[in-house]
């Protein structure tokens, strides 16, 4: 019978459009990315395609429907107990089949397309988000807590975020020093980041200037680079081994003409906190501003 899956899904969208009725009634939404999506009232069975869904899901108390994660799904720790359907761009699709989900929750930037589709030909109702920055990061934990019928708990969690960037933005304002920062998320090559990522968002909010801001997402530097840019702060994150900082740290210590070696303003930092767009981006944003500008907080002990 389950052949006939995807068939009777489709004939019900189509009965559905033809009778008028209203999406909330239907169980018809409009995911992100403007896809319509017939999904369940109340969704008991969930895969999450990717970590920061994740994220989300354990952050707004649903996190016993949650049947199965990607690889990278690692926070909070009990995440790592639930079964495994492969990488946020290498989905097993097989085994998430097998998992039963009446809903995959999935995010545009990594999941493929086509594992999406073929999960629907399933009958499997896959809903898309686009978190692209701090308030499509809020939108989308909105969209999902109302998704999981979870709306108070998604609103808690939106006005607690929002009250801790009020709370940065104010302390920011006491200072018009606006430290010019390096933020590298790469070794070999050095790679950086561009005007459209969620880190350049945060290094403004933060009182920084984002040193490598432009049309390209995640640009290299060449060393010659690097020293004409000489930037007041450099931040390290995704230092996969223990020992990477201090071989990276290194490295720039043979540029002492570059403004943040020779103040030594070189910082190590969590890179979860920063590469994905979760409520932890909140948490990254407050150890931005502490790094960024320390001065600060040189009398709150």
């Amino acid at each position: 019978m389950k052949f006939l899956r995807p068939l009777i899904i489709a004939l019900i969208i189509i009965l559905l459009g033809f009778a008028g009725l209203p999406e909330a009634y239907a169980g018809i939404v409009t995911d992100p990315l403007g896809r319509k999506v017939l999904v369940p009232e109340n969704p008991q069975r969930i895969i999450s395609l990717a970590p920061n869904i994740t994220e989300i899901i354990f952050a707004l108390n649903c996190e016993k429907r949650l049947k199965g994660v990607t690889l990278h799904c690692d926070f909070p720790v009990e995440a790592k107990l639930l079964p495994r359907v492969g990488s946020y761009v290498g989905l097993d699709l097989e085994k998430i089949i097998s998992l039963n989900p009446d809903l995959c929750i999935a995010i545009k930037d990594g999941n493929s397309k086509h594992v999406s589709d073929r999960l629907e030909s399933f009958g499997i109702p896959v809903y898309a988000v686009d978190p692209r920055n701090l308030d499509s990061v809020m939108e989308t934990i909105l969209s999902i807590g109302g998704l999981l019928g979870a709306d108070k708990r998604a609103d808690i969690l939106v006005k607690n975020m929002r009250s801790r960037i009020r709370r940065v933005t104010k302390l920011v304002a006491a200072t018009s020093h606006r430290p010019r920062v390096f933020f590298q998320i790469g070794a070999a090559p050095v790679v950086s980041v561009g005007t459209r990522t969620y880190i350049h968002g945060l290094i403004m909010l933060a009182g920084g200037i984002n040193v490598t801001a432009g049309e390209t997402p995640y640009p290299r530097f060449s060393r010659e680079q690097l020293i004409a840019l000489s930037p007041d702060v450099v931040i390290i994150t995704s230092m996969t081994r223990s020992d990477a900082f201090e071989r990276v740290l290194a490295e720039w210590n043979k540029w002492p003409q570059i403004q943040a070696v020779r103040n030594k303003r070189i910082y190590m930092a969590d890179s979860d906190l920063f590469d994905r767009p979760s409520p932890r981006l909140i948490d990254g944003l407050e150890a931005l501003v502490k790094l960024i500008h320390p001065e600060l907080f040189e009398d709150k002990k």
